[in-house]
């Protein structure tokens, strides 16, 4: 059924389509008739005053196309007004990052005539996701043509719709000229440069551009890491001082390292607007569920879950669960450790060729299963976590990632704690640490990348066929795009992508003393990890929206967890090699109290330059401070003039106002 508007790609100059709104096939008409109607209907009448049409895709003989899906876009006007109304904050004139106005869009670096350009495609992407997310009910007492999906006033349409299954997805469309450029000077050829980070923001956001900062910050400032590591692992250096040096200087690095990034982090966040802004007003999940009640912060009726029940859910299912997860790891370290066990027995008893490779395949087959037992207890804390029920998203994503580094940590790193403290076998932790970090990254290249990759390719061919079959010689461009991105996978997030560099920060933290090419195995990694993830995010997944961010959040705190840990299990380390057992022959006791004094010294050591390095440069304290002043400033001003106003009014004299 054709609702409304439709065009094929000869009607496109009536807008440029940023976004693509796709529902059920089954929709009912008199529901998609309402959801247009207040996607187009004018602000102050509660609708979202955006542009939506329809796009027909022709008629398929073998498969049914899905007449529901719309683009949406907007007018320049209303997306100057929205970049005011999501705190955008842009340029002025005197090099400092402000909230843009419309009123003083004038006084803004690079807004220039009527404003075109002035805005990227991912802001204007993220202006209409935010005009979607707040298209709110008004007197509707449910969806049109669905009784049973109720609405009360100030209730989210699209997310009570996607939590229906009436809004199979929105997203972002490839702006297919600006991704190519993209393209061409961020992965296509190979160059030991800097990622134009600049460009990674303005076309995919900053929480993007974040990851990827880190990301190449992480893999330069491992560099000395590999740097020191390749002579130590090469020439062997097992004499005392050197080993000190190097456990040494690995605490350092991970401490200096974590507080560089912050100010790294801020510089980048400053610049891109994102370091000042206030965070938005969180709307509850779209899987969030409970009795219909008050909100007393916005006034609106909405869903409420009593947080008595959700403790219950969390201390007597969540938390059992996780610990019984535990115990299974902690099982199949100890199989692991009965086939390394045969598979050295089995090399004594006949030494060759054969029996030596044999010596590996234990540390392959358990970091497999490692690998494997990651992804099941990924899938697993996902569904206990939306069970518990967080109204917010932040709430969910920061459960989840409690959950999910708790048991990686454990099911990762483990077997090597045992091996080091329990069994004290340095060559079998150093054996086990380069097999377990060889077989994960090759591993997570092939499912991140090349599997992927080849999906992907498979599914495009499919869609070229198709639309060649249907079309003949006619190009249409946008119809093929769409149809193409449709199918394509949703981008689920920087998770894995931080989780993933959690783990090898760790690898290297904890044990890389033991195993000083961990740094250098790392390295190689996080290069090819850039040009894959590039690669990706240009042509395996959706296009997602962008999402402010001024830092990397609770990775943060995160990687500065495994840090402190790093310095217990060096500090053990070095008391355990046979150098400094050998300055106490008679005394354990006192080996540990020294050993102990040292880690308290190197942890206080590493508080010490935290909080010595300051988190944010000088130089942008600054502008934050004259921005802050700037605004008092102006806001005096203006009460000046509003108290004039009325004194003017009333005639009365001006001392009246100093006396107020």
């Amino acid at each position: 059924m054709q609702l409304g508007l439709s065009f094929s790609d000869s009607d496109v100059s009536s807008f440029t389509p940023l976004v693509v709104l796709e529902l059920a096939d089954d929709t009912k008409a008199e529901a998609i008739t309402w959801l247009l109607n207040r996607i187009r209907d004018k602000q102050q009448n509660g609708g979202a005053e955006l542009l939506v049409n329809q796009l027909l895709f022709p008629a398929q003989d073998d498969q049914k196309s899905n007449p529901n899906v719309f683009v949406v876009g907007s007018t320049l006007q209303r997306l100057l007004n929205g970049a005011e109304d999501v705190g955008l904050f842009k340029e002025f004139q005197d090099g400092t990052m402000r909230g843009f106005t419309y009123a003083n869009r004038e006084s803004f670096k690079d807004f220039n005539g009527d404003g075109e350009g002035f805005l990227s495609d991912a802001e204007c992407q993220y202006i209409i996701k935010h005009g979607l997310d707040t298209l709110r009910a008004k007197n509707e007492q449910h969806v049109p043509g669905y009784p049973k999906l109720k609405l009360y006033p100030g209730k989210s349409v699209v997310r009570r719709l996607q939590s229906k299954g009436v809004l199979i997805q929105y997203f972002p469309l490839h702006n297919k000229e600006d991704l190519k450029r993209l393209s061409f000077s961020w992965y296509k050829k190979f160059k030991l440069s800097f990622q134009p980070l600049d460009d990674i923001r303005h076309y995919f956001g900053e929480g993007l551009a974040l990851y990827f900062g880190f990301l190449e910050y992480f893999t330069f400032a491992l560099v000395p890491m590999a740097l020191i590591g390749i002579p130590y692992y090469l020439f062997d250096w097992e004499d005392y001082d050197k080993y000190v040096l190097f456990a040494v200087f690995n605490l350092v690095w991970s401490t200096v390292f974590l507080e560089v990034w912050k100010r790294c982090s801020a510089t980048l966040a400053y610049g891109w607007g994102t370091l000042s802004r206030k965070k938005a007003f969180e709307e509850p999940r779209a899987g969030f569920h409970g009795a219909l009640g008050f909100n007393p912060v916005t006034g609106r009726e909405e869903p409420v879950y009593p947080s008595s029940k959700r403790q219950l859910r969390i201390y007597l299912v969540s938390v059992p669960f996780v610990l019984l997860c535990l115990y299974l790891s902690f099982y199949v370290m100890m199989v692991y450790f009965d086939m390394e066990f045969w598979a050295i027995n089995t090399y004594h008893e006949n030494p060759n060729i054969a029996t030596s490779i044999l010596l590996f395949v234990p540390s392959i087959i358990y970091a497999v299963v490692i690998e494997i037992m990651n992804l099941l207890y990924r899938c697993a804390a996902e569904f206990l976590t939306d069970w518990e029920n967080h109204r917010l998203e932040s709430s969910f994503q920061n459960h989840l990632v409690l959950k999910v580094l708790v048991f990686n940590f454990v099911n990762c790193f483990a077997s090597l704690f045992y091996i080091a403290f329990v069994m004290q076998n340095m060559v079998l932790l150093r054996q086990s640490l380069a097999t377990l970090l060889i077989t994960s990254q090759i591993l997570n290249q092939v499912m991140e990348a090349f599997l992927p990759y080849w999906l992907q390719r498979r599914r495009n061919k499919k869609v070229h066929k198709r639309m060649r079959r249907l079309m003949g010689d006619k190009e249409l461009p946008l119809l093929g795009q769409v149809q193409l991105e449709t199918e394509m996978n949703t981008y689920l997030g920087t998770f894995d992508d931080y989780l993933e560099q959690f783990l090898l920060f760790g690898y290297v933290s904890l044990f890389s003393c033991v195993y000083p090419l961990a740094a250098v195995l790392v390295v190689l990694n996080n290069i090819t990890e850039v040009y894959s993830d590039a690669f990706k995010m240009c042509h395996v997944f959706k296009r997602p929206f962008s999402e402010p961010a001024a830092n990397i959040g609770v990775w943060q705190l995160a990687f500065e967890t495994m840090s402190i840990i790093a310095v217990v299990t060096n500090c053990a380390l070095i008391g355990l090699s046979p150098q400094v057992k050998a300055y106490f022959p008679e005394s354990d006791t006192q080996l540990i109290l020294i050993v102990v004094a040292i880690e308290h010294v190197l942890l206080a050591f590493k508080f010490i330059l935290a909080f010595v390095i300051p988190d944010v440069p000088k130089h942008i304290q600054v502008k934050l401070a004259k921005l802050d002043f700037d605004s008092l400033e102006a806001l005096k001003k203006r009460v000046r003039y509003v108290w004039n106003k009325i004194l003017t009014c009333c005639n009365l004299p001006s001392a009246f106002f100093f006396f107020f």
